[in-house]
């Protein structure tokens, strides 16, 4: 059974996180991993480059998933490589949500561990 006010919830909040880390000023690691992780989910990429000041993206784009196998090194992955422009980061970004129940689950994870600002890692 879908819930559809927590889905908008979710597509909102994440929209609000985006906006967020796309100020005019210096990003920090945290949010660039943020772009890069909903520009490997979106493409379906294996590698994500973003090039801020010349507002360009690079991707390597996996063409066919039924090679690739994770309990093996993958040599030969199909690729596509991509330079993409964007004009607005923020505007792009949000372009790239998707809005199926997989993502939505992906997003939600996003957003907890993005909220969530005093949980700090521990090491054994």
């Amino acid at each position: 059974m879908e819930n559809p006010s927590l889905k908008g919830r979710i597509l909102l909040e994440i929209e609000s996180l985006i906006a967020r880390s796309c100020p005019n000023r210096k990003l920090s690691q945290k949010f660039k991993n943020l772009h890069i992780a909903l520009l490997k989910k979106h493409y379906n990429a294996a590698d994500v480059s973003i090039d801020y000041h010349r507002k360009r993206v690079a991707l390597d784009i996996v063409m066919d998933d039924k090679d690739y196998d994770p309990k093996k090194v993958n040599l030969h992955v199909p690729t596509l490589h991509a330079n993409l422009l964007f004009k607005n980061l923020s505007e792009f970004l949000k372009s790239c949500i998707d809005r199926d129940n997989g993502s939505l689950a992906f997003y939600a994870s996003l957003l907890r561990s993005y909220d969530n600002k005093d949980v700090k890692l521990h090491i054994a």
